[in-house]
């Protein structure tokens, strides 16, 4: 991946540019030591089915095009019930989004999709919080307490 100054970036613009985003950012997420297992092993993402789907979620949120039709927190929900998500998972997350996101673009949206990924993780780290968690600890794979 090539690291780019701020300058030579450009804005978030089209759906192309949100499938490059999401597409960069879970090649990071699906090998991240601390969250990877999250991706892999318990949730057994088929990033060629959620690509487009999660790409649909943030061209609505950055471009208003109004292609994602799903509820986000229903399926982390579902995760949460079989490995507890914890704070220290949404940190990485969120770590590893931003970082992202600066490499490959500048500019409102860019900062847009770090925003409302913040508030995104914040939402949804409240609401799991309050759902009972199948076991008191969840360690597998490098996971967070």
């Amino acid at each position: 991946m090539r690291v780019g100054h701020a300058a030579e970036l450009t804005d978030i613009a089209s759906r192309a540019d949100c499938e490059r985003l999401v597409r960069a950012f879970y090649e990071r997420a699906l090998t991240d030591p601390i969250i990877g297992w999250l991706f892999v092993d318990v949730a057994r993402l088929d990033l060629d089915e959620h690509l487009p789907v999660i790409a649909s979620f943030w061209e609505t949120i950055l471009l208003g095009a109004r292609s994602y039709g799903g509820g986000a927190f229903a399926p982390h929900a579902r995760l949460h019930a079989r490995a507890p998500l914890r704070a220290g998972h949404f940190t990485r997350w969120l770590a590893l989004w931003h970082a992202t996101v600066d490499e490959l673009f500048a500019g409102p949206r860019a900062e847009l999709a770090k925003a409302h990924a913040t508030r995104v993780a914040r939402a949804f780290q409240s609401r799991l919080a309050s759902i009972p968690s199948p076991t008191p600890t969840a360690t597998a794979g490098g996971g967070l307490v």
